[in-house]
């Protein structure tokens, strides 16, 4: 079939939600039962148990997004004003605008052309850090043995943001359950679609008790959290309340999701992998694998324009891509990329880091949902390779 009688794939429509998310919606909605401290058996309540059982941690927080996730993080981990939080310098502005919410101040990390980040440069600033939140960005996984290694010799916390990799794995571990606390993001392009919405997971319980409090379980409202009320009412009125809880909308909206956690992760790491290999068919493109311990669970794919590519060409391919029906950003062209550090204004003295940079600037993404059929991997497949046959001809 030609490609102008084909029709470009919906990228970003995320897939229905369950026909038993709209009963228990209109159940909520008939009773007003919106608060999720309204009963014990509230649908945040729920979520959080069933979450905490599916990533095998003993306690979930389900909070209004990833980023009050982390930012309660830092703060259940009581990191003083002024704390140096080592970050990756590839991700989104939210993780280091969440450090900056908590009192503390982003350390960039280098990342280079694997999307991960740099060990020697890790190493280099582990040196005065408090701390560490190492962002798993599009789902690449760094070197946790290295990093749980190396921070864990200086007794450092890691904090893991896992907002793009629920469902990957690390030596068959659960990403966000190596580090002390674990980060999930439930925004609409996420695996799990709630529109917005965020989980914090730990084993440690004193973690999850401030957390608790400080989420906003107010009066005796933490009561209603099992196997916590000792340590709960421990930090009642000690600690201040942020009141960034989830609401039961959110949780009735995912609920019925979770069991669709594995299916997900599978369908999109086979698509991601097919039209990765396709990509292999042109020497101007190339995706970085996934390292050894890593079995990824991606709903986008990333790949780099190799070899020597100028601003123009790059500008040329995304502009080509999508006159053939595949949108394209280059991260480090794409006007006030939030993912690109140097848009990151509200941050003081940001450094130079020449490798995240000279990345980011042929660093291309591309959404890419569980949902996709095998004809719409074939549309995207063929029509980047078309682009870059516009641009850079044989």
């Amino acid at each position: 079939m030609p490609r102008d009688a084909r029709i470009a794939p919906n990228c970003y429509d995320a897939e229905p939600i369950p026909e038993a998310a709209r009963v228990e919606i209109e159940r909520l909605l008939s009773t007003g039962d919106l608060f999720r401290y309204t009963s014990e058996d509230a649908p945040v309540a729920r979520l959080e148990a069933e979450f905490a059982a599916h990533m095998g941690v003993s306690y979930a927080i389900a909070v209004s997004s990833c980023s009050q996730a982390l930012f309660l993080a830092m703060k259940a981990l009581d990191l003083p004003a002024g704390a140096r939080v080592l970050v990756p310098a590839f991700t989104f502005a939210a993780v280091p605008s969440a450090i900056v919410h908590a009192g503390c101040v982003p350390v960039l990390v280098e990342v280079d052309d694997s999307l991960r980040i740099d060990p020697l440069d890790f190493r280099a600033k582990l040196e005065g850090a408090d701390a560490v939140l190492i962002s798993h960005m599009r789902g690449h996984t760094s070197d946790m043995d290295m990093i749980m290694d190396e921070a864990g010799a200086r007794g450092l916390p890691v904090i893991e943001d896992a907002a793009h990799s629920l469902g990957t794995t690390w030596h068959g571990r659960k990403i966000g359950t190596i580090g002390r606390i674990g980060c999930f993001s439930f925004q609409s392009y996420k695996l799990l679609n709630a529109g917005e919405g965020g989980v914090m997971i730990t084993d440690d319980p004193e973690l999850a008790a401030r957390a608790i409090i400080m989420s906003g379980a107010y009066e005796h409202n933490w009561k209603k959290h099992p196997g916590l009320t000792a340590r709960c009412e421990a930090w009642q009125n000690r600690l201040p309340l942020y009141n960034c809880r989830m609401q039961n909308l959110s949780a009735a909206i995912l609920l019925p999701q979770l069991g669709e956690i594995s299916r997900r992760a599978a369908d999109g790491l086979r698509n991601h992998d097919h039209v990765a290999e396709r990509l292999g068919e042109s020497r101007w493109l190339s995706v970085p694998p996934a390292l050894p311990p890593e079995t990824r669970a991606p709903d986008s794919l990333q790949f780099l324009l190799s070899g020597d590519w100028s601003d123009e060409e790059a500008r040329a391919f995304q502009a080509e891509a999508k006159a053939q029906g595949v949108s394209v950003s280059v991260f480090g062209l794409s006007t006030d990329n939030a993912r690109a550090f140097w848009n990151w204004q509200f941050l003081t003295d940001l450094p130079d880091l020449p490798k995240t940079r000279a990345m980011l600037m042929r660093a291309c993404d591309i959404r890419l949902p569980a949902r996709l059929t095998q004809p719409d991997l074939e549309f995207i497949a063929d029509a980047l390779l078309e682009a870059v046959a516009q641009v850079k001809p044989a």
